[in-house]
This record gives structure tokens, sequence and C-alpha cells, in this order.
């Protein structure tokens, strides 16, 4: 008894390792066995749902208060089961004796049943389909039972003892078929000189099913946002947009795929994306599916890991150790498995949830190629990312695109970026998440009347927060949610009124009586975030004053954290709310600095410093993480701290303070905030070069510079936006590859409408879409010319730009290659140029136009008398389509650059441009490269420049002849 107590902390670590329940009914079984231990001890021990920790708890305390032959036996019992490597800690009996073979005079086939429970399990566990249907078909178990027993959720050691305890509750008549089944189906026993080959299949096709079960378990309900409501995955799972950076679309299975490698040396594929933009929800697919057999079937066994989670494992582990305590701990076998891991890399993958949570930064300075060697486990991910471990490997990473730097890139086989929910997405999110589909259609009803709403549901996490607050959102009036820090001030509320904490959730009043409890919860997610944590023991709980009654409202969840096994941890619902309430503690908390918001916007001077701004926070200035770990708060999380504070601190909101905290106090931060925007947005314009004589003046803005955007629209003061553009005079904005969808596109509108000149807007390559053309309206007016190349724009997303457009005087020019648009775009555009006529650009590129669209954008070019550019480039207007095109250019006196290259247009098409030609008083350039003109198309393009001395040249190429320039420019110059 004394041996037990001494080692209980022991015994309880090698009892819950791997997060397997094996080890622990493993003992059970033999104890039950034996007789040491009734059936109702059994069942208060092993209770369904409860934390395996807790059950290991409490069988030490049974085994303890049956006596010094119990403990005897269990001791000797551990050391049966545990594997030679987890056993080797602790301290065991010098025989087991205890474990002998009893001779026992069977009296019934139910107490036979009982007594061989330890190998039944052990024999079964290949086989329980088909005892289970052996069953029913004799009449024993009824469909229900089969049902039963064959859980998904059970591991397949799990269902054998689900069988034997079901057999043993049917009579007699079970137990004894059950016995004659096992006998039958017995193998016989292993030679020493059995094939090796033949084993090691064996024992690798059960820890794959093992491995299968133990995924689907952890993947079949919706495991973000604190698993709430246990939402099936199957049910709500919504397809999100993938696409790799130059906008191809991606499918979900096409994540692991040989295709477009960046580097085809690499095995590390990167799935970027904002925070709540759906990454852990995708694995999360991914590995059900895999464990389905319906996707990733190339791969054989799939180990999924959160960072998050591996950030408490504080022991140096083997690669095998890594895969078999935080994965799946095979039942036999651990060394072939591994070897066969080790042997066959391309038939594995590893996943890699939230690399952007680990608190150490990518490096590759600490080199590992043996799998046996140990190391901490940060050492083990990076060297298996970059493919000094376990070259061949696949592996998937999950990360926000901040935290992803250059020495990271350069592992990687390619990148996928997660843009979040389609408009479509958005509305079957919805449908799934309410079952009466009244409450639904009113949902999207508010949502398509509220755009700046609609925008923000782009992102799933906020799509979830919605769908939770409908009650809310439906009910509140005029004062619908326009930003950030209103949807969470929303589910803030919720949950409050959810929990049956609010008496009077509409009023001012509603955060005042629940001031403490958010300032103990600010004060850990301030903590955490301070520190790169995002799992808390009880102990972090204790120290912020979080009990009973914070853990009630619903913000915390308790996580399935596999190595703090003496206690619960808990984690936010996600870690945007986190975020959240750590601004909260910004706002709100008196122990907070004066100087705080000033440091926390300070973002520029951060990686300069060797402490972080939000570190300088802190009232006692704690020191931080040393120059090889990263600094404890990372930019993004920062971003979003800041960004909800810029919104708390704003006049809309600030009638929720007024009991709570000093008012002086509040207007002085609020000042901060105005004060620390405007010095960032004079960082930025300082920073703008000179223009090169004879250019226009440009500026090529960084995502920290729309970070500053979001901040100045979450206060939602037009003034302060009008000051902030007052001191911005360039010609040219450039906003490329800077992450922009929707969300972006609401504030870049309500900040840039206050600029004093138009501009040139740039947004390439970014993630603007419908919705977000639709946000960029209200700026329309300021924007001289408008770029969207690479955008997912639709049609539907250009009826709206052109019916505001034509009333915009100052926006004259468009480019949009590489969308979505097709013929219906066309009628649109034919109606921009009938009524404006001081339009002067109009690039089309690489669509899916036809004849058809070439002939509704004729009859707007012939009414037109202004346009200098037309780009029509790699659509498929072919003959017909270049015929109407050229006759309504035929007396246009403004075109001066014309493109259908790449359009089959062959010699019909190429000798009605040449009327262009031969007539136009003003064409310069004429580009029909990749075409399919023959000689007479050529000829009659030739005589007709030969009459025409004001145009400088003509390129064409065949796939007989090389492109030739007819005339003029000695090097093709592509604009699209």
């Amino acid at each position: 008894m004394e041996r037990l107590l001494k080692q209980r902390t022991e015994i309880l670590r090698a009892l819950c390792s791997g997060g397997s329940a094996e080890h622990l009914e493993s003992i059970l079984d033999i104890l039950l066995a034996q007789e040491e231990i009734t059936w109702e001890d059994y069942q208060n021990v092993q209770v369904t749902g409860r934390p395996l920790n807790s059950n290991a708890r409490n069988l030490l305390d049974l085994v303890y208060t049956k006596g010094a032959d119990t403990c005897e036996l269990f001791l000797a019992a551990l050391k049966q089961i545990l594997p030679k490597e987890q056993g080797a800690g602790l301290c065991f009996l010098e025989h087991s004796s205890t474990l002998d073979e009893l001779e026992v005079t069977q009296r019934t086939w139910t107490e036979t049943v009982l007594k061989r429970r330890p190998s039944l399990v052990w024999k079964l566990q290949g086989s329980v389909h088909d005892a289970v249907e052996a069953l029913v078909e004799s009449g024993h178990f009824s469909s229900a039972d089969a049902n039963e027993v064959l859980l998904p959720v059970y591991t397949p050691s799990q269902q054998a003892r689900r069988l034997l305890d079901h057999v043993g509750s049917k009579g007699e008549s079970a137990s004894k078929m059950l016995l004659q089944f096992s006998q039958q189906s017995e193998e016989p026993q292993t030679s020493p000189n059995q094939d090796k080959l033949t084993n090691t299949t064996e024992v690798l096709k059960r820890f794959k099913e093992k491995l299968s079960s133990s995924v689907s378990a952890e993947s079949c309900f919706l495991s973000t946002y604190g698993r709430t409501n246990h939402m099936p995955l199957e049910v709500i799972f919504t397809e999100v947009q993938l696409a790799l950076p130059d906008n191809k679309p991606v499918s979900l299975e096409e994540i692991v795929s040989p295709k477009d490698a960046v580097n085809g040396e690499a095995d590390t594929v990167l799935v970027s994306g904002v925070a709540g933009s759906g990454k852990s929800t995708l694995l999360q697919r991914l590995h059900l599916l895999w464990s389905q057999g319906s996707a990733l079937r190339d791969f054989l066994l799939v180990f999924p890991f959160s960072c998050r989670r591996l950030n408490s494992e504080l022991r140096e582990l083997s690669l095998q150790e890594l895969l078999f305590q935080h994965c799946c701990w095979p039942d036999r076998g651990q060394e072939e498995i591994f070897q066969f891991i080790l042997d066959h890399p391309q038939l594995i993958l590893f996943t890699f949830d939230g690399l952007d949570e680990l608190k150490q930064s990518f490096s590759d300075d600490q080199r590992l190629c043996c799998p046996t060697q140990r190391a901490p486990v940060h050492v083990l991910l990076f060297n298996l990312i970059q493919g000094s471990l376990m070259k061949g490997v696949w592996k998937v990473v999950t990360s926000r695109p901040d935290a992803v730097g250059p020495g990271l890139k350069q592992h990687l086989r390619r990148e996928v970026l997660l843009k979040g929910f389609s408009p479509a997405g958005i509305e079957s999110f919805v449908r799934q998440h309410h079952r009466d589909p009244t409450v639904a259609a009113k949902v999207l009803e508010s949502l398509q009347a509220n755009t700046a709403l609609l925008g923000l549901c782009h992102s799933p996490v906020l799509c979830w927060i919605v769908s939770q607050c409908h009650k809310e959102l439906l009910g509140c009036g005029e004062g619908r949610p326009q930003t950030l820090t209103d949807v969470y001030l929303m589910i803030l509320q919720h949950f409050f009124q959810h929990k049956h904490l609010l008496k009077n959730p509409i009023g001012a009043g509603w955060l005042q009586e629940h001031k403490e409890t958010v300032l103990h919860l600010g004060k850990l997610a301030f903590d955490g975030i301070s520190t790169s944590c995002y799992v808390f023991s009880s102990t972090d709980l204790e120290l912020c004053n979080v009990g009973e009654g914070e853990l009630l409202t619903g913000f915390l969840t308790q996580s399935r954290n596999v190595s703090q096994i003496d206690r619960k941890c808990y984690e936010f619902l996600h870690l945007t709310i986190q975020c959240f309430f750590a601004a909260l503690h910004i706002v709100l908390s008196p122990n907070v600095e004066r100087s705080a918001v000033t440091k926390l916007f300070d973002l520029w001077n951060m990686t300069e410093k060797s402490s972080t701004c939000f570190g300088l926070c802190l009232p006692d200035k704690q020191s931080w993480a040393t120059k090889n770990d990263r600094n404890a708060v990372e930019t993004p999380n920062l971003q979003i701290i800041a960004t909800f504070v810029s919104g708390l601190l704003s006049q809309r909101h600030k009638h929720l303070w007024l009991h709570c905290c000093p008012g002086a106090a509040l207007e002085q931060k609020g000042r901060q905030v105005v004060k620390s925007l405007s010095k960032g947005m004079q960082r930025h314009f300082r920073s703008i070069p000179k223009p090169v004589p004879g250019e226009k003046k440009s500026m090529h803005a960084l995502p920290h510079f729309v970070w500053l955007i979001k901040c100045i629209y979450e206060m939602q003061d037009s003034q302060i936006a009008k000051d902030a553009m007052s001191k911005l005079e360039v010609d040219h904005l450039k906003l490329t590859y800077c992450n922009i969808g929707p969300v972006e596109c609401t504030a870049l509108a309500f900040v840039l409408q206050h600029l004093k000149n138009p501009v040139g807007l740039n947004l390439d390559n970014n993630s603007v879409g419908d919705v977000g053309v639709e946000q960029l309206l209200p700026c329309l007016h300021i924007c001289s010319s408008l770029y969207l190349r690479n955008n997912n724009i639709t049609d539907e997303g250009i009826r709206k730009l052109t019916d505001k457009g034509v009333q915009c005087d100052s926006f004259q020019k468009i480019a949009l290659f590489n969308n979505r648009l097709t013929d219906a775009c066309t009628q649109h555009f034919s109606h921009l140029l009938k009524t404006k006529q001081n339009f002067l650009a109009l690039r089309l590129g690489n669509n899916n136009i036809t004849a058809d669209g070439a002939k509704l954008l004729a009859e707007g070019l012939k009414q037109n008398g202004s346009l200098m550019y037309l780009g029509l480039w790699g659509n498929r207007i072919g003959d017909e389509g270049a015929e109407v095109i050229a006759n309504a250019l035929e007396s246009s006196t403004s075109l001066v650059w014309l493109s259908l290259v790449g359009n089959g247009v062959g010699s019909t098409g190429a000798c009605a441009l040449s009327k262009v030609i031969r007539n136009s008083p003003s064409l310069e350039e004429l580009w029909l490269t990749d075409n399919c003109i023959t000689r007479t198309g050529v000829e009659s393009l030739i005589e007709a420049l030969e009459n025409n001395p004001r145009v400088k040249s003509v390129w064409y190429v065949t796939a007989s002849i090389n492109p030739l320039v007819i005339k003029g420019l000695l090097e093709p110059i592509p604009v699209y």
C-alpha cells in the first residue's frame, strides 16, 4: 500500500499516457476477472464522459481502500500491461504470482466469460463485428445492442469490452456462444519462425484501426468554438474558399497534392488564413474524411497534432514518443509500427494545427536527423517541417500568414490560402446552423440589409457568432452591428443572458452588473496573450480569480490537453475571444499603466526592442522570452487586441463604461488611441518616396497600413478618418497582396472617401469578391482608377460597381484581369460606356467572355467617344466577336491600345480589324498574339498598316509563324 501511495503521481501519468484509456481498462479487466472488484466498483470507476485522469484517480482510491492484497495485484497487473519503456520509472514487486492462472471450478458460462475477460478482450478486438453479427443472427442480440457495441467512437478494444458487458447481461446461452465463437476464430500460436512481415502487417492493421477510430472520435463533432452544442461536423461543415497565391482554386482533397509545387524538394504544405478563417475546422474535416476512407487514401497513417497543446509538453521526446504519446498508443508492436513509419514515409501524413500559437518562432539552427534522439518538442517540429527529420513524410501546417517568415517559407512545397466563406457559404452555414428555416431566413435577410455585417460573416468564426446571437441580431432595430467590436460585444451580452446571469440584458447597466466577471476573464486572457499561453490550468484560473461563476458564462471550455493529467485545463472558445477579453482588460482594469494603450499601438518599434510593447503594459514590467524564443506576444495578436481597443474606446460605446470605470481615465485612453493612429499614419506618409520626374506620386502600402485603417473604422468617427486622410497626397495607392477581403474593403471605403483628391486604387491579388466590391462603393467617387485583378469577382459584383460608377465623374479606369466574369458582365460595361463619355480604360483579360459578350460590349463601344484602352486578352470571342468589336471601333477617334491576345481570332477577324487599323486616327498598338491568323489575315493587316503611318505596332503569332512585329516595337510588352 505504501508503494502505491509513493508512486501515485507516476502511476497516474502512466495510466493516462497518450490520452488513451487502454491501460486503465486493461487493469480493470484483470481486477474484475480476479474478483478483486465488483461490477458496481467497475461502473463507478469507468464513467463514460468523465476525464480519463478522474477515472484513473478513482481507481487508485478504490484499490487503496481494498487493502494490501488488492494493491499488490494492481501493481502486478500494471507491470504486465505497461510497455517496458513506460514502466521503467516505476518500482514493482519482485514477483507477480498474483497473476498466475488459478484453478477455479467454473460453475457457469457467464463466470467463465468474466474470468477470461482480459484474454477475451485481446482475442476479440479484431473480430468484434463478426461476433456481434453471429449474436444477432442467433437472436441473442438486437440491432440496438449491436449498434451500441459498434459505436465508432470506441476503439477496437473498447468495442470488445462493450461486447463482453452486453453478453454478461444476456445470460448463459449468449456467454456460451461467445466462448465458442472465440475458440473457433482463435488463430494458432505464433511460432518463433513465423514470417515477420505477416506479424507486422497484423500489428499495423490493428494500430491503423485504433488510430482511425481515435481520429474519428476527435473529429466527428465541431471542435472549434468550444465544441458548443455538440454539432456533428458532417452536418455543420461548410466548404470554405481555398486558393493558391495566384488565385487558382484548390479543393479540400487537393491540399496535399504533388501539383503546383513551388519547391519540389520540400514536403510541407502551409494552409494560411487570418484568425477565425476556419483553419482548425478545415483540418478536422480532413481528418474525419481520412478516418472514413473518403479522402487521403494514399496515406496509411495520419497523425494530427495541436501546437497549442504541444506548448504544455515540457519534456524532451523522441519522434516515436511524440507520435505514440500525443496521438495514439499502440496496444502492441510499438517497435514494428515505428520501423514501418521510418521505412515508408510516403504513406504517412503529419498535421500541425496552429503553428502561430507555438511559443517558439521557427528556426533551423538546431538540426536533428535521428528519429530516436530526444529533443524539445519545438525542435522536433521544426526539423520535421524543414525535412531534416523524416524526409518524405508529408506535413500539413496551419498558421496565420503574418506569423510565417521567409525562413519557414523556403521549406514549403506550396502555400494554400484559406479565404473564408463565399456568399453561398454564408447562406449554407446559417441554414445548417438553424433548424428552423424561418429563423434562418430572417437572419439572412438581416445580413443582406447590412452589408458591413455580411462582409464580416465571410470569417467563419464571425458567421458562427452572428448565428449564435440571432435573437440579439434580430431584436437590435436600428443599432445593427457594423464593426468587429460590435459583433463581439453582442456575443458577450448573449452569453451572459444565455447562462441566466442577466436580469435585464437590454440597457446600459448589463455590463456593470458583470464587471467583475469581465475583469477576471480579462486578466486571464491578458496574462495568457502576454506569455503565448492559450491553455490554462486550475492554478492559472485561481491567480486571476476565475471561479465557478466565470466558468458558467461559457467563454471558457475544458481543454483536451493530454499533458496535464493531474488537473483540468481550460481554453477560451476561440483565440479572437481571448484577444477581446484582453482588450476589455486594457480598457477597464485600473491596474494597467496609463501608457499601456500607447505602447500597444507602437508596433513599429516592437521588433527593435528586446521585449514586446505588450509586455511593457504590465505593471511589474516582468521579463520576457529569450532571443531564441518568440517574443511573448506576436504582432498578429497585438493587432487584433488593438483593433478591439479602438472599438471599445469609440464614442458610440461610451455609454457601456459610464458606471464601470472613471470617465476621465476612459477619455484619456480614447485620446491616446486617436493620437497613436494619427502617428502611425504619419509614419507611413513620411515613407512615401518622391516621384520620378514625369511620373505620378505613388504609395505602396503594407498590411500594417491596412490594420491602422481598420482601427480607425472601429472607432466609427468620420472626423478621425478625415484628419488621417488630410495629410495623404498621392496619385496612386497600391495595396496589392495585403489579404484584403470584404472586411478590409469596408474600412478602406470609410477612410478613403475623405481623400481630398482622386487616386488610383490598386487592390490586385487580394480577396475582394462581390461583397468587397459593394463595400468599396462609398469611396468610388474618389477613385480615378480601380485595379481589381485576381479578386474572385463575378458579374453580380460588376453590376453593383457599374451602377455606382456611372454616377462618379472621377472614375475613369478599371482593370479586372483574371476574375470570374462572363458575358453577363458586358451589358453592364456597355451601359457604363454609353453613359460615361470620359471613361478611358477597360481591361477584362483572362475571363470567360465569348462572342455573345463581345456583341453586347460593342453596343457601348459604338456610343462612346472617350475610351483609349480596351483589353480583352485571354477570352474566347473568336472571329465573330472580333468582327463586332472591329465594327464598333471603326469610327473611334480616341482608341490608342487594343488587346485581343489569345481569343481564337482567325483571318476573318484579322481582316475586320484591318479596317480599324486603316481608318483609325488614334490607334498606336494592336495585340493579336496567341491567335490562329493565317497568311490571308497577315496580308490584310500589312496592307492596312501601309495606309496608316500613325499605328506604331501590331503583334501576332500563329502555330507556324514566330512572333512577329509587323511594325515598330523590338520587344513584346504584355499589357493586360
